[in-house]
């Protein structure tokens, strides 16, 4: 199958290359290396199987060339800003690199009869609340310029589906963690501890309680709810039914760099505006699909922290 991953040199859509390329699909990544970087696809580039294109998505003729050209079967769209707190100053960072980008994909596949799209959405499309977050969760208020823009995405992924016969797989899905990571709780925590190793600075109260999934978890997530679900539009939450504080996020990267440092919190519930302190996500869905994480959140939360700190 020849596949079109956007945002195929970032973090997670590297290591979803990687999973696909295994499984002997041919990939072809578009990226323009905002996010991502070369560093994380350099080792398939002399792969028979896989293509890369350093382009910008919002470029319409450029990507449609590369439609003509590759003539996919299906698209995995991974581009967007994931750094939620980046686009606080200016929201026009999520309106164009996780909306539009997605608009004109859908639009490109239109054109070209590509029928199938699997979407990589998140759990900020819920905003804040405290009930029980399940898929068909509302009302929708996401408190986010990139929960706005994913729900936006999600939105018109369900027109073009209607109006096109596309099909669709809608992945939802909380923090993120593993090596590769561009932005994160655990990258700010390493870069802050290599600058100051006395004293942590923690935005926030250090009680905000997430669930944290491991990379090669959720790609594997991804790829069995595409295989193994066949509705029009077929959507999950994924996610690890565990969570993690991030004041023992912040332990446990002392604990790994081998440091007796001091934790000082800036206080308040959230650590920036757009940020949800805790919520409850329901997995019975993916779960009753066959599915769950292999690793609880502390274990992703650590593993991570070991493999960006080349301890394995």
């Amino acid at each position: 199958m020849k596949i079109l991953i956007s945002g195929g040199a970032g973090f997670i859509g590297s290591h979803l290359c990687d999973a696909l390329i295994k499984e002997k699909h041919n990939v072809v990544v578009v990226d323009n290396l905002l996010l991502g970087s070369v560093d994380n696809i350099g080792h398939l580039i002399k792969n028979d199987m896989f293509i890369f294109y350093q382009e910008e998505l919002l470029d319409y003729e450029s990507i449609n060339d590369i439609f003509c050209k590759e003539k996919f079967d299906i698209v995995f769209h991974l581009a967007a800003n994931s750094d939620i707190a980046k686009s606080l100053d200016d929201p026009s960072v999520d309106f164009n690199n996780t909306f539009l980008t997605t608009y004109n994909l859908l639009n490109l596949m239109k054109k070209h009869d590509v029928k199938k799209i699997v979407f990589a959405s998140t759990s900020a499309i819920y905003g804040d609340t405290n009930k029980k977050i399940v898929e068909d969760f509302g009302p929708l208020f996401p408190v986010s310029h990139y929960g706005a823009a994913k729900l936006s995405s999600e939105a018109f992924i369900s027109s073009f589906c209607e109006n096109y016969g596309m099909q669709a797989w809608i992945t939802r899905f909380p923090n993120v963690v593993g090596e590769r990571a561009t932005h994160g709780v655990i990258l700010d925590f390493i870069k802050k501890l290599r600058d100051n190793q006395t004293e942590l600075v923690v935005l926030g109260n250090g009680e905000q309680y997430k669930p944290y999934l491991y990379v090669k978890d959720l790609v594997e997530a991804i790829i069995y709810v595409w295989k193994n679900s066949d509705e029009k539009i077929n959507y999950f939450n994924i996610g690890v039914e565990s969570r993690t504080k991030v004041k023992d996020i912040a332990r446990m990267v002392i604990e790994e760099m081998g440091l007796e440092s001091a934790i000082k919190y800036t206080g308040g519930s959230r650590g920036w505006v757009g940020d949800v302190p805790e919520f409850n996500y329901s997995l019975e869905k993916i779960h009753g699909l066959g599915w769950k994480a292999k690793n609880s959140s502390d274990d992703a939360v650590r593993l991570s922290i070991r493999k960006i700190l080349g301890k394995e």
